[in-house]
């Protein structure tokens, strides 16, 4: 099991990594600036860019929708994955060794060179598929496509391929590519067993000659429509296969087994294609199938996925609440299942897995049993659509299904209606929720009294296990901390917090009850002087002498929001990391919602064209700085002195005309030295 990350490993790999290079991967930018580059925001629509980058200081911001954060911000953010995932994916990216704290593990250096492996052996495989759909043994597989409204351009955005009939094409050609056997059989991708044995390569091709027990390989997919399976992150790890042959004796569909990539609990076709929709409309659209899919996204259903040969799983449900942000505020799932009963029992089997969602669940179900492939080519795009619109809440679905087991026209149909229903409404944890469907399945039974239902229900209740507490709004659990903080590395520990790791709950808990700080008018010109100075203090510190850090620590600021950061700043001292590491702890100093303001102080591009301006303009906006500071203090004690009488306290009073006479000769040293 996986154990902390080491806090200074996390540092490592956010220095090490280049942030620009990170996100060139998901946006062009383009020069902004010294040290500084834009580009159009992947958080928000917008058509001006006004999301920045600033490598230098390992940080981004958009000054559209406020989003912000490092490097690994940026990628959990992108590719909704957990922080402890991001950070060992980025450190696999720069051939990093990462170390975990009590024991712990996690992968090792040569699990990462090997699972790399493993991510190339699947791309070249996909490549290979997608030409030989265009080859004159694949019109088959065209022409299936295309019955099911599938266009050339589709099948190219979804990867869809072809695997020749031939038992060794595959193997054949990632031989080519220096793949060793112990690679090949670990992709799950060839199928062997001990030669003369089960499993055999009948045609003798593609199989290593041999004695008793040496293994042959040979193609596991033949002959087949073949989908790319790939995770959240866009990495192929395993594949689909549809039978098209009537020769073909295996499963209908065929997909990659278990391996070290390829977790079929754990994967959902076309996230990697969903994920940002689903996050913008907070919705995830659950279908059967891999055509299924794409008619979805084709009719503009972008938020559907599909399980990979298994239920809808707890597994499922953790990707789908972390990329649908599922903590109360909203948000939908709605299962789409055929009308059959095979597609009811897969419903109620979602039921059981509903309440680990606080998002509301749903069903949709075609009448006529149509999936919304089959949907999308008899009636078009916007059948599709009203099949979604047409959907109903899981909790009704459920408790409905059982009723039409039974005559509901006889007294005793409505008693064995109502018993087998209250132990499923039972089941329901939110009590408030409850307690409505109990209302509701009165009037469905035609029972004139609900409380009839509601007794029956709460003796349900008794029977059965404690229901736990849930998250769903109006519970008793909402807005209670159950398990105590979460470190963003992974793990949780019940109220416990080391020294210099991230604060996780426990700091969130803290921050609710902390003053809130509004956003500083940017065109009052003392604000404006506050932010140009912290803006040169977080960007450039080494441009700043032991005086300068001496005056800028002295310094008084106006505005609450920047006189936390000020604060911060003094709180970590003089730079004396990298920049990006100073700036982490910086940020860590501040509760988090003024995170967001040191990112976009530090990513904001100064006026300047060349390392001559650029120490010029420093310099100056922190004699403006000094300047305004010397100029309260001196009217602070001139106010002070006027209000004294000199004859009363005549030593006093002669220091505080020296204490104004030295901040004027500060003051002019000031403006002659600069």
């Amino acid at each position: 099991m996986a154990g902390l990350i080491k806090r200074e490993d996390i540092d490592e790999v956010r220095s090490r990594t280049d942030i620009k290079e990170v996100v060139d991967g998901y946006v062009t930018l383009k020069t902004a600036g010294i040290g500084s580059f834009k580009g159009l925001c992947p958080f928000h629509d917008e058509r001006s860019p006004s999301f920045h980058v600033r490598p230098q200081m390992g940080y981004f911001h958009c000054f559209g929708c406020q989003e912000s954060g490092d490097v690994i911000a940026f990628v959990q953010k992108m590719d909704h994955s957990s922080f402890s995932e991001t950070v060992e994916k980025l450190a696999a990216r720069i051939g990093f060794e990462l170390h975990y704290e009590d024991g712990g593990s996690g992968p090792r250096r040569e699990e990462i060179g090997r699972r790399q492996r493993l991510l190339d052996a699947h791309k070249i495989a996909g490549e290979f598929f997608r030409e030989q759909l265009l080859t004159p043994a694949a019109a088959t597989g065209r022409r299936f496509l295309a019955e099911r409204g599938f266009e050339r351009s589709a099948a190219d955005h979804f990867g869809v391929g072809f695997a020749p009939q031939g038992w060794d094409s595959l193997l054949r050609h990632l031989r080519g590519r220096a793949f060793t056997e112990e690679e090949l059989r670990l992709t799950g991708m060839f199928s062997g067993g001990a030669a003369g044995g089960a499993g055999t390569n009948r045609s003798g091709a593609g199989g290593r000659s041999g004695g008793a027990g040496q293994e042959r390989f040979y193609d596991r997919f033949r002959g087949r429509l073949i989908w790319p399976i790939r995770d959240i992150s866009g990495d192929t790890i395993g594949f689909g296969a549809r039978k098209l042959f009537e020769d073909d004796q295996g499963p209908k569909y065929l997909n990659t087994p278990e391996t070290a990539l390829y977790k079929k609990s754990q994967v959902l076709y076309g996230i990697d294609l969903a994920k940002r929709n689903i996050a913008k409309k907070r919705q995830l659209v659950v279908v059967e199938g891999y055509t299924d899919v794409m008619a979805c996204h084709l009719a503009g259903v972008d938020t559907a996925v599909a399980t990979c040969g298994t239920a809808f799983g707890a597994d499922h449900i953790k990707v789908a609440r972390r990329l649908l942000s599922d903590d109360g505020s909203g948000g939908e799932v709605v299962f789409t299942f055929d009308g059959d009963a095979a597609g009811q029992k897969a419903a109620l089997k979602a039921f059981d897995e509903d309440q680990r969602f606080v998002a509301q669940t749903y069903v949709a179900v075609e009448p006529s049993g149509a999936d919304p492939c089959e949907l999308r080519q008899r009636k078009g795009d916007d059948a599709v659509h009203s099949l979604i619109r047409s959907r109903r809440p899981l909790f009704e679905f459920a408790i409905r299904s059982e009723l039409a087991k039974f005559d509901l026209s006889t007294v005793e149909g409505r008693v064995q209606g109502l018993r087998a229903c209250a132990p499923v409404v039972a089941a329901i944890r939110d009590g408030s929720t409850r307690t409505g469907y109990s209302q509701e399945l009165a009037g469905w039974l035609g029972i004139a009294d609900p409380n009839e239902v509601l007794r029956a229900v709460n003796t349900a209740l008794r029977r059965g296990p404690a229901p736990a507490r849930s998250g769903r709004p109006g519970s008793p659990a909402t807005g209670t901390l159950d398990s105590g903080p979460a470190d963003p590395r992974g793990v949780q520990r019940p109220g416990t917090q080391r020294p210099g790791t991230h604060a996780g709950t426990q700091q969130a808990a803290v921050q609710s009850a902390a003053p809130r700080h509004e956003r500083p008018d940017p065109k009052d010109p003392a604000v404006r002087m506050e932010r140009e100075a912290l803006e040169v203090a977080l960007q450039q510190p080494g441009l700043l002498s032991t005086d300068d850090w001496a005056q800028f620590s002295e310094a008084e600021f106006a505005v609450p929001a920047y006189r936390a950061v000020h604060q911060a700043i003094r709180a970590v001292g003089d730079a004396g990391t990298t920049p990006a590491q100073w700036l982490e702890q910086v940020r860590q100093e501040l509760p988090e919602p003024l995170r967001p303001v040191v990112a976009e102080l530090a990513v904001t591009p100064l006026p300047a064209t060349n390392d001559d301006t650029l120490r010029n303009y420093c310099l100056d906006i922190m004699r403006r700085l000094f300047e305004m500071q010397i100029t309260r203090l001196k009217a602070e004690k001139m106010g002070a002195l006027q209000r004294m009488d000199p004859s009363a306290d005549p030593a006093a009073s002669q220091q505080l005309q020296r204490e104004l006479m030295e901040l004027e000769i500060r003051r002019r040293s000031l403006r002659g030295d600069r």
